[in-house]
């Protein structure tokens, strides 16, 4: 057997009911076999895989607090400490009732090649819980976000792990997090990213992860003799990554005609009202159903059913295994040239082995994504030198981060025989770099 198929098993083995993490590793390793029967001999002496797809750390601990019945809640809260080795743990706290450990271990696992694409002095992190802020009051966020920091704040600093939003996760409970930790570790440092502007956070933060999906997709398509202005677009989602890959593919010149949430889904043939959205979303908190009253013409529809509109270009930017394999054949029928993914991990390994099979560019969301966290690199960046950079600063910054990742991750695949498999190329250039430095570093 060979040393990938044989961590592969063990990973399976030793963390059972953890399907996520599994996909996730599976998808890295297998991508990644090129190069390791290159070195097997080393890695496998070395236990470098071993070593690898083991978090250096896992807490699990209790949440408690009060609701604003006077009923004490409970909660379980996560951080996964996985690969130090080019930087401070750096990923997102994920509040969803789907989380847990399998879940942010697939998460972390992911964050340590997406964080070293970047570029960046950053390693792979994340963390989370099951608690559900929606539909919560302001206080009753407050009392969770105060109680899950009061554990984590033992384990988080500026130069050993900084979390960041997620799912979930937005200013308000980064704020509240913020000032927890800060009360009770007497600090103010960049021990958060995605704070407000008023108390060190970064402009273009927010706009970040979909402007970067856009700066990256647009560059893959460009090496490959596409442009992406006037291509129809659909995009999943309507959270910040949705709305800002929207505003970013409309000044491209592009035309995004769907959104969705967790009920259904709209489809606007004159091309998606970003200001309604951000309306309904980011100030009303409401549902797509409003839309209409924003766009009488446009149409909702309950459940799924972003990917059955015909569209050149799909942007799956929701959560994880959203698009399927019978989506992928609907999409290549209908002509779709290239799907980058703003989620994480958005497309089944069945749907991503039939685009490529079929001519579709891909691009992963360790790649296509990583404008997120390569925003809160810089953010920290800027915590550091006690500075604040101009919008345009760090939109420029993130747009040469991000057409330098879509050059890597072409680049390594050409060089392993693989040209055109971005999957394997962003793989590969986000494990090389590192392997070198725990190779470096010996045996820890």
């Amino acid at each position: 057997m060979s040393y990938v198929d044989e961590v592969i098993e063990l990973v399976v083995k030793k963390n059972p009911a953890e399907p996520e993490f599994h996909q996730a590793v599976k998808e890295v390793l297998e991508s990644l076999r090129v190069v390791v029967e290159a070195n097997e001999e080393r890695y496998r002496k070395d236990a470098l895989l071993e070593r690898l797809v083991e978090p250096e750390r896992q807490l699990k601990f209790r949440v408690p607090w009060v609701d604003d019945n006077g009923q004490v809640q409970v909660n379980t809260g996560y951080r996964v400490q996985f690969n130090s080795a080019i930087g401070p743990y750096k990923g997102g706290l994920r509040l969803h009732p789907s989380v847990n450990l399998g879940i942010i271990k697939f998460l972390g696992f992911e964050q340590i090649f997406k964080n070293s694409l970047t570029g960046l002095p950053i390693g792979g992190g994340k963390g989370g819980s099951d608690f559900d802020p929606k539909g919560k009051s302001d206080r009753e966020v407050m009392a969770f976000c105060q109680s899950f920091m009061t554990e984590l704040c033992k384990y988080i600093g500026a130069d050993t792990d900084v979390p960041a939003g997620d799912i979930g996760t937005g200013a308000r409970e980064i704020g509240y997090m913020y000032g927890q930790y800060k009360r009770i570790r007497g600090l103010f440092e960049g021990v958060l990213t995605g704070k407000g502007l008023t108390y060190g956070g970064s402009l273009a933060r927010t706009e970040a992860t979909g402007y970067g999906l856009l700066y990256l997709t647009a560059e893959m398509m460009k090496i490959n003799g596409i442009e992406i202005a006037g291509k129809t677009i659909a995009v999943s989602g309507s959270g910040n990554v949705a709305i800002y890959a929207i505003e970013k593919a409309h000044e491209m010149g592009a035309k995004c005609v769907t959104a969705s949430d967790s009920t259904g889904w709209i489809y606007d043939s004159e091309g998606i009202d970003v200001a309604a959205l951000k309306e309904i979303k980011e100030v009303r908190r409401a549902r797509l159903t409003e839309y209409q009253s924003y766009r009488p013409n446009s149409e909702y529809h309950e459940g799924r059913g972003v990917w059955s509109v015909k569209v050149d270009v799909a942007l799956p930017c929701a959560t994880q295994n959203e698009l399927h394999l019978e989506d992928a054949k609907t999409l290549t029928a209908n002509g779709c040239v290239a799907v980058a993914e703003g989620a994480n991990m958005p497309t089944t390994l069945e749907a991503t082995e039939y685009l490529q099979s079929n001519g579709v560019l891909f691009a992963p969301g360790k790649a296509a994504n990583a404008g997120g966290v390569a925003t809160s690199a810089l953010e920290m960046s800027q915590n550091s030198e006690r500075l604040s950079w101009t919008f345009e600063e760090v939109d420029a910054r993130l747009q040469r981060i991000m057409v330098n990742i879509c050059h890597d991750m072409a680049d390594s695949a050409e060089r392993y025989g693989c040209k055109g498999n971005y999957v394997i190329g962003a793989n590969i250039a986000g494990f090389e770099k590192v392997v070198a430095a725990m190779e470096a570093q010996g045996i820890v």
